[in-house]
């Protein structure tokens, strides 16, 4: 009974309606959920510019790397649809910083769609990019295990995908990517912030620091808004320091930022 006054207060003082046509009772509704697209084709991560399956990084800037002895650690990267103001970007926003977690499912099933239209791998395990322990008590909920749940359940139905949030840990509270517009700035905030959690039965850490129940894994990393690229590239060093043989990166949109 106090649920259903809660649930009826909550609709009278703040009703849901369509974020796109302002339709009462739903968040999207069903006519503007099936407008929402996936990208058609994935580009280079790292130039943004080749035309690449599955966005993997082209021979071009996998050369770049080599010249400098480092390996690009992103085995591929799938935006799963465009970045738009009063879109997706809109839906994104609310669901980090209006506190509806409700839209996770509707940002997973784009996530789904994209990863089975470009024939994505599937991976052994999903790993969500995680919170600093900080902004996960202002917010409530981590959005990236949100969606990792929901592509667990659903990749692969009756047959769920495991999901690891406890493996990498963010070790340094930093400023949102979203308030620093500096390409360079960006990299540098996020630079060496992640970690492997402390050894744990429930992680399966081995002798040594080694993630043994990540080693020769495929891993799928999920994270839900995509710009330089440098958070990804973080969690996927230490995926692959921590014997990881492949790791794949899904989002839901990668906002464009300039290089300078």
């Amino acid at each position: 009974m106090f649920k259903l006054i809660q649930n009826f207060l909550l609709d009278t003082l703040f009703p849901i309606h369509c974020l796109y046509c302002q339709k009462y009772g739903e968040w999207v509704c069903q006519e503007c959920t099936q407008k929402i697209s996936i990208l058609p084709v994935q580009v280079c991560p790292y130039c943004e510019k080749t035309i690449s399956p599955n966005g993997r990084i082209c021979p071009k800037c996998k050369d770049k790397f080599l010249a400098k002895n480092e390996i690009w650690p992103i085995d591929t990267l799938v935006v799963s649809a465009k970045y738009e103001k009063g879109g997706i970007s809109r839906l994104v926003h609310c669901f980090k910083y209006n506190f509806i977690p409700e839209l996770g499912e509707i940002l997973a099933k784009i996530i789904c769609q994209a990863f089975v239209f470009h024939n994505s791998p599937l991976p052994d395990l999903i790993i969500p990019i995680p919170l600093h322990s900080r902004r996960l008590r202002w917010r409530g909920f981590n959005q990236s295990e949100i969606l990792a749940e929901y592509i667990s359940q659903n990749l692969t139905p009756g047959f769920p995908l495991p999901v690891i949030s406890n493996f990498l840990l963010r070790k340094k509270y930093t400023s949102a990517q979203m308030k620093i517009k500096n390409y360079q700035e960006r990299q540098k905030n996020v630079r060496d912030i992640f970690a492997l959690s402390p050894p744990s039965p429930v992680i399966g850490r081995g002798a040594g620091g080694e993630g043994e129940i990540i080693k020769d894994k495929t891993i799928l990393l999920v994270d839900d808004i995509c710009t330089t690229g440098a958070t990804l590239l973080e969690a996927a060093k230490i995926l692959k320091s921590a014997g990881a043989k492949k790791v794949f990166a899904i989002v839901i949109a990668r906002q464009e930022i300039k290089k300078k």
